[in-house]
């Protein structure tokens, strides 16, 4: 039978191996899922399939900086203490470097990659995951670049539970592109400047802006003024130069940014786990259920 991408696909995300290796057990077992699944655990590439339905919501974040170019990526784990195991971290370095290397587009197309000691990315999660007994995931990364003439801000805060990369143009002084990594890592801002918030997200916070006004039953008057207001600390919340700098009160992190004579030209903020529906056991609903039975 014709072997579908959607089955590749369905293979893939049960038993966790590459795309050609699905795809060939597929094709050695005219299609039939169990079988395939079979074939690749036969072969080790599947040693982790009965764990792919786990969810991986803790982990780390890890930078890795090698002159201009730098990497920022999330591996996920099963639990908080094996995110602290040494074969985990190990796990993670050798990802990061890979990534740097090889500078994949996705996390998907870097999983297919050959890596130094000649098995794939996936095959090399899976080993580890083998020995660790967790699930373990490459969830994402970003590669950055800048020149001679810039600098790298780099963060890791409570080991690693939070991730920030930054880029700052017209300074080579690490020390003033970490300060606004660790900002970033505190407040959490989600663009650089005003002028990256769409004109659609900018006109939809104006409409619940003016609707709060009226209904404290404001006059109409003095609502748009009132608004302009408004969105000035919007933007405040969500654009890292107009915040206030945390490590100086006194001063926008825009201000401090230029008395060094730099500029901000972008950041990556990851947290371990956002996003990630988590699994939320209830004990004494279990019980109750075993003893209705």
């Amino acid at each position: 039978m014709a072997i579908t991408a959607q089955m590749v696909k369905e293979l893939r995300e049960k038993t966790g191996a590459g795309m050609m290796d699905c795809k060939k057990a597929l094709t050695e077992t005219a299609g039939d899922m169990e079988k395939a699944i079979d074939y690749l655990r036969e072969k080790g590439i599947a040693k982790a399939a009965k764990k792919a339905d786990r969810i991986a919501a803790e982990g780390t974040t890890f930078i890795e900086v090698s002159g201009n170019e730098a990497v920022i990526l999330e591996v996920n784990s099963e639990t908080d203490f094996v995110a602290k195991n040494e074969g985990f971290q190990v796990l993670t370095k050798e990802l990061a470097s890979h990534l740097l290397a090889h500078k994949p587009a996705t996390a998907e197309e870097a999983l297919d990659q050959k890596m130094d000691n000649g098995s794939t990315v996936q095959e090399f999660i899976n080993s580890a995951i083998a020995k660790i007994g967790e699930k373990l995931t490459l969830r994402r990364f970003t590669v950055a670049t800048k020149t001679d003439a810039d600098s790298f801000g780099s963060y890791l805060h409570m080991g690693g539970r939070i991730g920030v990369l930054a880029v700052l143009e017209g300074t080579t002084d690490e020390s003033v592109a970490k300060d606004v990594a660790m900002h970033i890592a505190a407040v959490n801002p989600k663009y650089v400047t005003r002028d990256e918030v769409s004109q659609e997200e900018v006109e939809r916070e104006r409409e619940v802006l003016t609707q709060q006004a009226l209904n404290e039953g404001k006059p109409e008057n003095i609502v748009a003024k009132m608004v302009e207001g408004r969105l000035g600390k919007y933007f405040e919340d969500v654009c890292l130069l107009d915040q206030t700098f945390v490590k100086n009160p006194d001063l926008k992190v825009r201000q401090f940014v230029q008395s060094n004579g730099a500029t901000v030209k972008s950041f990556v903020r990851y947290e371990v786990g956002e996003g990630i529906e988590k699994r939320q056991d209830n004990f004494a609903e279990e019980v109750m259920n075993q003893v209705k039975k």
